[in-house]
C-alpha cells in the first residue's frame, strides 16, 4: 500500500472488520489510556453525517465537511473509481471499505443503485463522495461518466449547459459533459494512489479510451505533495514560465480496469486473455500500468478483473467464478497493491487541502482547454 513505508501489506480479508478509522487514529497518539479518549473526543466534535460531496454544484472543491474526518497521519493510500451508471462503483469500494455497523464512529457505506433509481433512469453518486477506513484508505466515489441524467440535468433548451466546465466558457451541454469526465479523470489520476475504472461487460471500450485520454492531457497536472502548491509563484509570468511539474517528476496513479456484468459466455479464460492483450497494447506505455513495482514483478495480468453478472435475487452460478468471488479478488488486489507514492510526504489533512488546488488548476488547465477547442470545431459537438 503506498505511504506504508514499503512494508509488507496485509491481504486478508480480517482488516475490513477492524476498528473504525476515528478510534485507529486515535491510537496515533502513543502513551497509553489516553488514546481512546482522544479518539471519543474527536467523534464528539465531527459534523452529523448527510453527504460529505468534495464538489459543490458549481463545481468548486470544499473540504470543510470531510476535513474534520482526517488526521496528520502521513500512512494512508487514496483509491478512486470512474465509471459509467449502473455498473456497480459504489458497491466495489463497499468492498474494500468494509463496513461495520457495531463499530462507533464509522461513516456508513456509500449508497448504491436502488431500483426506483434504476427504475427512474438517475444515479445515486453526485459529485465526489468520500470516505476513510480504519486502515487509512481514503476512497472516492464519483458521479458517473457517460450518463443520461447528469447530460438531462445540465441542458438548457436551447441545449447549451448550465455549469462552466472550462474557464467560463459557453459550450453546449453535450461538450460539457464529455470535458466533465475527462477532468474527473484527470483528477483522480493526479490524487489518487489507485484508480478504479469500471466497465460493462467485455465489448464497451469507452473507459479505455476515456481513460487514454485522461492520461495524455493530464500532462503538466502535479500531484497533492508538490512544492509548487505550498509555494505559489510571485508572479503571473513567472507562474507561467516556470512548469509545476519538474521534468521526470510525472505521476500517474496506478490503474485497475473492471469489467462487470460480463456474461458466461465471455467470462472465459480466452477472452481474458484476449482483453489483457489489448489493455496491454492499448497502455503498455503508460506509467499507470507499465511502472511500479507490481509491473516490475511481470504483474501486469493482475491489473484487469472480470466480474460476472449477478441474477436478480442476488445468486450468481457463473460457469468459471462467482460474482463474490470475483469483487473479493478486486479488493485483495487493492489492499495488496504497493504503488507509486506521491513526490513528498503529505498528511491526510494536506491532501484534501492541496486536491482542491489541483482540481482548480485542471479547471484551468491550457492543454484541456486546447483539447476543449479541438472537440467544439470538429463538428461532433454543437455549437
Amino acid at each position: 500500500m503506498a505511504g506504508s513505508g514499503g512494508g509488507n501489506p496485509n491481504t486478508t480479508p480480517k482488516i475490513l472488520l477492524a476498528k473504525p478509522g476515528l478510534v485507529a487514529a486515535g491510537k496515533l497518539h502513543r502513551g497509553g489510556g489516553g488514546a481512546d479518549e482522544d479518539a471519543a473526543a474527536l467523534r464528539s466534535r465531527l459534523p452529523s453525517v448527510g453527504s460529505l460531496n468534495l464538489l459543490s454544484d458549481s463545481r468548486d472543491f470544499q473540504i470543510d465537511r470531510f476535513l474534520p474526518f482526517l488526521t496528520d497521519n502521513t500512512e494512508f493510500t487514496v483509491v478512486g473509481v470512474i465509471g459509467p451508471p449502473g455498473v456497480g462503483k459504489s458497491t466495489i469500494l463497499n468492498e474494500i471499505y468494509g463496513f461495520d455497523s457495531s463499530s462507533p464512529g464509522m461513516l456508513p457505506p456509500f449508497g448504491v443503485e436502488s431500483e426506483e433509481t434504476r427504475v427512474m433512469a438517475r444515479h445515486s453518486t453526485v459529485g465526489i463522495e468520500p470516505r476513510v477506513s480504519s486502515e487509512r484508505i481514503i476512497l472516492l466515489d464519483t458521479q458517473p461518466v457517460f450518463s443520461p441524467s447528469v447530460l438531462a440535468e445540465m441542458i438548457r433548451p436551447d441545449g447549451s449547459s448550465t455549469i462552466s466546465v472550462i474557464s467560463g466558457e459557453s459550450l453546449s451541454a453535450e461538450l460539457a459533459h464529455e470535458m466533465m469526465s475527462i477532468q474527473l479523470g484527470v483528477l483522480l489520476a493526479s490524487v489518487c494512489h489507485i484508480v478504479i475504472v469500471v466497465s460493462e461487460g467485455v465489448h464497451d471500450a469507452s473507459m479505455w479510451r476515456l481513460m487514454m485520454t485522461v492520461n495524455l492531457l493530464k500532462h503538466g497536472i502535479p500531484d497533492p505533495s508538490s512544492t509548487a502548491l505550498s509555494h505559489p509563484q510571485s508572479s503571473d509570468k513567472e507562474a507561467a514560465n516556470k512548469p509545476l511539474v519538474e521534468s521526470g517528476e510525472e505521476y500517474m496513479a496506478a490503474h485497475i480496469f473492471v469489467h462487470t456484468r460480463v456474461r458466461d459466455h465471455d467470462n472465459t479464460p480466452q477472452h481474458s486473455q484476449a482483453l489483457q492483450k489489448a489493455l496491454a497494447q492499448c497502455f503498455g506505455t503508460s506509467p499507470s500500468v507499465s511502472e511500479g513495482q507490481d509491473a516490475a514483478r511481470g504483474a501486469q495480468h493482475k491489473k484487469l478483473f472480470l466480474v460476472p453478472a449477478k441474477g436478480k435475487d442476488g445468486s450468481s452460478r457463473p460457469l468459471y467464478e462467482s460474482y463474490a468471488s470475483a469483487l473479493w479478488k478486486v479488493r485483495d488486489q487493492v489492499l495488496s497493491m504497493t504503488t507509486s507514492s506521491f513526490s513528498r510526504t503529505v498528511s491526510e489533512r494536506e491532501w484534501l487541502k492541496n486536491s482542491g488546488k489541483v482540481w482548480e488548476l485542471i479547471k484551468n488547465s491550457p492543454t484541456i482547454a486546447d483539447y476543449c477547442a479541438t472537440l467544439q470545431t470538429s463538428g461532433f459537438y454543437r455549437k
